[in-house]
């Protein structure tokens, strides 16, 4: 249900403890206290029929008797009455509950009979387990934590109330504040997904953090953390990062994926920054906050002491951070202004002498240099000058924690001379941190911060219609496995399904008997020097395991011998097992070539996986691999790739030339749409795929299928990212002129201009209800790059130019009640049915995804887009706030997949 009714629970103005005890200690006189001490300044009410008074207030014996409806309920009583008090709190018209309660659980059926009782009317339960909830803006402390959060701009979500009581704790020591607290507890009904969803549009957070012990519901988790981390920093822990994977997998795949390598590669596709420790936390909310999402992030740093910068530089690189590369210009600029013992190179060492001024000239180099995003300024305390007057130089000139537009960080070394420096620092907004080391970490969050926003902003688009041969031939052979009821697809049949897809194998020839292996090495060493014999078992997986591989073979002869060994060693080491034949293939000699692995695993959270990395034989003792979420393009294809160290040697060195990385990508966005379109692939290894400068070729794969699943129609819905929707493809007719009509995908970005150019003035302030002429890089990509489990853009273009020429979207709620439309037509294209054509299109959009009514907020000048409205049957009315706007309002039915393609 998302956020419906979460508003109770966030913005109370009345609170129900039902259970509030006398009796000192107890879980409901502390709750009791903590809400009244707090100085809420709602109604509150106990209820309890064993009292007529509860510190000082009336105390009612039943909920019916309350004098008005409570808008949260805070419920402390045993686990047997809540299901009970649920529907009682329901019909006063409670809408929102915390269940501090513990022992409802799905053994004996409480959590259950409390969650149906919520059901009829859309109650919202945060619990049962649960510490409690505080709101500290509305002082409100509705929990039984030993103290009270400050009022501040960051929301804490913890699945875990001790985590939670500690964070707080914490927080008072280090004067944080919060906006809110949420403990989720067992999180039978809100859960993180629901938080994030509220927490996004909440104007009190400035920040998200978040305790995570598990993510009950992926997509819905990934939809949420997408959403929130576009509007403001979303920073995690995820604790369990070193549990032994599961080795009981097919494949190597499923023994290198790993829980929570698979985590963080969601958390990074999310947009949400991870940490490791709770000091973290809010070290990373507090320094990426301040700033606005970084293209890069690399630091420039300049020190009065070079030990202190090779401290930060050593930090800043083990997390993965960015030193800046001062550009010439830069270094000249530095010379004129620096002494001639300055260190001429990044960090920008001014020497222990240095005076306020000096720290000023070289600050405004490094804030002008084109290479540098970040500055890191150091002090390290000396006779020679004055560390509270180079810390008030640099606060005149970083004045709000910038200089240049660029993020400002600061460490003043020592404790007595430097407290006073970090104070003038922190007072000028600028982030102080008291070690090199911690200044580096903060430095490392942004540029961790922005590689998670490059991620967090590319939704591909589904390849469906351009494979749509290979799928159909992928599929026949998944048919033929499904009907003879296995599971595991032979080495022949494995690599014609990812042929299919794009990928290269070298020729293959199946030979049933020894006499047709040597034939077919004679037929294949016609064109090629060495041929290799493999055993063809659909049982084996892993056929090197038993010797069913012979390498380097030059005659036929040969050949029939290694068919002939590979049978002894067969019934040697798994007797009984049968040999259903052999394969026969030219052996590709690469000198220069890498060995890599991709596969594909089955999280038992997020769905399928895909991995990238070092491959042969010893890839789990190399464990040189990368996590990635489909659906993949070039870009994130790209983004798992450099993630390995392998990567490093794909780039060429000394007379290996460079492998050809478009061959390697390709390669990984086959893999990505063989998942997309096949919900039945449970597990894949191509092992070695082998990349050099000529291209990459996969010499042996893998494949494991559930023969159940092999006819369920595509998009998988195991995915936690949804791809661009297919099957929305079509050509419209509008007075003559020919549109092609398709959904949005992140590449439109490049036909923004051109497309902007031709809308005049006016038809912008349509269409944003406002004037507006600049649009930026960033918000461009935030309407070509969607989440399309919430939002949808279609976009018509000129069928012989490829030009755009308008944008249909929908907006939906995060359970799909309503959608939110616009649409924008080029100006020179208007009144040719083009913005007809589109608003049908999205219209039938809604209708197939079951989202029950879409509105539109309309100026009511805009006489065009109000007569379409009421064309197509939508109700007009006033807006309720704004008088010179109207809302628009469509109610839809559901209508079958099957009839979702409108005519034209």
């Amino acid at each position: 249900m998302t956020i419906r009714n979460l508003e109770y629970a966030v913005s109370p103005k009345s609170v129900a403890v039902v259970g509030a005890s006398e009796r000192v200690g107890s879980v409901g006189r502390v709750i009791f206290d903590n809400i009244v001490s707090g100085g809420f300044e709602g109604e509150i009410w106990p209820v309890n029929p064993k009292y007529s008074q509860v510190v000082g207030h009336q105390c009612y014996g039943r909920i019916a008797d309350l004098p008005g409806v409570p808008d949260l309920a805070v419920i402390v009583t045993p686990p047997e009455t809540v299901p009970g008090i649920v529907p009682d709190l329901a019909g006063k018209g409670t809408r929102a509950a915390v269940v501090i309660t513990a022992g409802l659980n799905h053994k004996n059926g409480l959590r259950q009979a409390m969650l149906e009782a919520a059901k009829p009317s859309l109650m919202r339960i945060i619990g049962p387990n649960t510490v409690g909830l505080m709101i500290p803006p509305a002082k409100l402390n509705a929990s039984f934590a030993h103290m009270a959060a400050r009022p501040g701009n960051i929301a804490l979500i913890s699945q875990s109330g001790a985590i939670a009581t500690s964070l707080i704790d914490w927080a008072a020591e280090n004067d944080v504040g919060f906006s809110r607290i949420m403990s989720l507890g067992d999180m039978a009904d809100v859960d993180v997904g629901d938080c994030l969803d509220m927490l996004a549009g909440d104007f009190h957070t400035r920040a998200i953090v978040m305790y995570l012990e598990t993510i009950p519901n992926p997509r819905k988790f990934m939809s949420a953390a997408r959403a929130a981390a576009r509007l403001k920093p979303v920073i995690a822990i995820k604790p369990g990062r070193h549990e032994q994977a599961a080795r009981a997998a097919a494949t190597h795949t499923g023994a290198l994926s790993g829980a929570d390598r698979v985590v963080d590669a969601a958390l990074r596709r999310a947009g949400v920054l991870r940490v490791d420790d709770l000091a973290e936390l809010f070290d990373a909310a507090e320094t990426i906050a301040r700033y606005s999402p970084l293209e890069r992030a690399r630091v420039g740093i300049v020190t009065n002491g070079g030990g202190a910068g090779v401290l930060a530089v050593d930090k800043l690189i083990d997390r993965g951070g960015e030193l800046a590369a001062l550009a010439p210009s830069t270094i000249e600029q530095l010379n004129r202004v620096l002494p001639s013992t300055w260190s001429h190179a990044n960090p920008v060492d001014i020497v222990g002498d240095a005076a306020p001024a000096r720290y000023g000239k070289a600050l405004e180099a490094i804030a002008a240099d084109p290479e540098t995003d970040v500055i890191l300024v150091m002090n390290c305390p000396t006779g020679l000058g004055s560390s509270s007057d180079a810390a008030r130089k640099v606060a005149e000139l970083g004045d709000g924690g910038e200089i240049g537009s660029k993020p400002l960080l600061a460490c003043w070394l020592g404790e007595r001379t430097a407290n006073e420096g970090r104070r003038i620092l922190t007072e000028a907004g600028i982030a102080s941190f008291e070690t090199p080391e911690d200044a580096a970490i903060a430095a490392s969050y942004l540029s961790e911060w922005s590689r998670a926003q490059r991620a967090l902003l590319r939704t591909p688009a589904s390849r469906a219609e351009d494979q749509a041969a290979g799928k159909a031939s992928a599929l026949a052979i998944f048919r033929q496995v499904a009907s003879e009821g296995r599971r595991m697809l032979t080495e022949p049949e494995a690599k014609a399904a990812i042929a299919a897809y794009g990928i290269a194998v070298p020729r293959t020839i199946v030979a049933e008997s020894v006499s047709e292996v040597a034939q077919a090495a004679g037929q294949l060493l016609e064109n090629s020097e060495r041929v290799v014999v493999k055993l063809l078992s659909k049982v084996v997986s892993h056929k090197s395991d038993v010797g069913g591989v012979v390498l380097d073979i030059a005659t036929a002869d040969q050949a029939a011998e290694a068919a002939l060994s590979i049978a002894r060693r067969l019934r040697t080491q798994s007797p009984g097992t049968k040999v259903d034949g052999y394969t026969v293939q030219a052996m590709v000699v690469r000198k220069h070539a890498q060995e890599l692995i991709l596969g594909v695993n089955l999280d038992p959270m997020f769905g399928p996986v895909i991995l990238f990395g070092a491959g042969g034989t010893a890839v789990e003792i190399v464990n040189d691999t990368a996590i990635a979420l489909p659906p993949l393009d070039d870009v994130l294809a790209g983004d798992v790739i450099d993630a390995t160290r392998i990567s490093r040697l794909l780039i060429g060195y000394r007379d290996r030339r460079p492998a050809n990385r478009g061959a390697i990508v390709a390669a990984l966005n086959g893999l990505s749409q063989m998942i997309v379109d096949f919900p039945c692939l449970v597990s894949l290894d191509i092992n070695p795929l082998l990349a050099d400068a000529e291209g990459a070729i996969a010499l042996d794969a893998r494949i494991e299928i559930d023969p159940r699943r092999v006819d369920e129609p595509a998009p998988n819905p195991a995915l936690a990212i949804r791809p661009c929707p297919s099957g929305w493809s079509r050509d419209l007719l509008a007075d003559g002129m020919t549109f092609h009509i398709r959904p949005i995908i992140p590449a439109d970005v490049a036909l923004y201009p051109a497309f902007l150019a031709k809308i005049s003035p006016d038809d912008l302030r349509l269409r944003f209800l406002s004037l507006r002429k600049n649009f930026p890089d960033q918000m461009l990509k935030r309407l070509t790059q969607l989440d399309y489990d919430r939002d949808i853009a279609f976009v018509a273009l000129e069928k012989d130019t490829g030009a755009l020429a308008g944008i249909g979207r929908l907006s939906c709620d995060p359970d799909h009640r309503s959608g939110e439309y616009a649409l924008l037509v080029r100006s020179d294209l208007q009144g040719h049915g083009l913005g007809w054509g589109l608003l049908k299109q999205v219209i039938d959009y809604a209708r197939v995804e079951r989202v029950d009514r879409i509105e539109g907020t309309i100026l009511n000048e805009n006489r065009k887009m109000l007569t379409m409205c009421r064309e197509f049957g939508f109700s007009i009315a006033h807006h309720p706030d704004e008088p010179g706007l109207s809302v628009a309002t469509l109610e839809i039915s559901y209508v079958p997949v099957s009839s979702k393609i409108p005519s034209s």
